[in-house]
């Protein structure tokens, strides 16, 4: 199933595993100019690199995966509906002079991307409640606009539920990767979507952020479907 704000691939399941990446797409309807050098839609400000493949590479029987269907330039689906941050104007110090938009051309926007993002997901998720949400994102090494690096394989977010957090570190742990618990950011600050589909709806759920060099290629993202896959069941056995 697929729309212009989103793609469902596999079979939800009643205590499956369902995917949740709002970031999967670089796409930018024809209709919308954001103003921009089109090489920047394949950087990390358009989208969280790899994981679109991560994903479709772990759908099997049991794992299906809801996709956001357009770059996060367009509409970022994961804020919340008030965030200035939901249609961006600057982004990691690149002016978007597409998204300076009059107040009836944001509402047109997030009701055009934004809200049957959200109703689908929430209907998806009434039909076929899952034993566990994966919030699959991915994250660059290092951002322009700070010279930081950033060590972590990979980072675990969460809100105020961390059941499946506190279950997942030490496995991955044990598996030799550096695991940052809320890096390289906080879960408590950026977790829109799961605060509205997972926390508030007492849903289990994993959020989940790669570092983009392990999944910008085929081998990684073989890689690290197979690892999640493996975590997620784990996981989700333990809750």
């Amino acid at each position: 199933m697929e729309s212009e704000a989103h793609r469902l691939l596999g079979q939800p399941r009643f205590g499956g595993i369902l995917i949740v990446a709002d970031h999967a797409s670089n796409r930018v309807p024809d209709d919308i100019d954001l103003g921009i050098a089109p090489e920047l839609m394949q950087e990390h400000i358009a989208w969280d690199i790899g994981v679109a493949a991560t994903a479709e590479r772990m759908v099997r029987p049991g794992i299906a995966a809801w996709l956001g269907n357009v770059s996060r330039l367009v509409c970022d689906f994961n804020r919340d509906h008030d965030a200035p941050g939901i249609i961006p104007e600057v982004s990691d110090g690149h002016a978007i002079p597409g998204n300076m938009l009059c107040a009836d051309k944001r509402r047109a926007r997030l009701e055009r991307f934004f809200e049957p993002y959200h109703e689908g997901l929430a209907e998806l998720l009434d039909a076929a409640p899952p034993a566990l949400i994966l919030s699959l994102h991915s994250y660059t090494p290092a951002l322009r606009t700070c010279d930081k690096p950033r060590p972590w394989h990979i980072g675990i977010l969460y809100n105020e539920d961390d059941r499946a957090a506190r279950l997942a570190i030490p496995i991955l742990e044990a598996e030799g990767l550096c695991v940052g618990d809320q890096q390289p950011y906080s879960g408590k600050l950026l977790n829109a979507t799961m605060n509205r589909h997972a926390e508030s709806e007492g849903r289990p759920y994993l959020g989940v952020e790669i570092r983009q060099d392990h999944i910008a290629h085929e081998d990684g993202q073989a890689e690290w479907a197979e690892r999640l896959a493996r975590v997620c069941n784990t996981v989700a056995l333990g809750i």
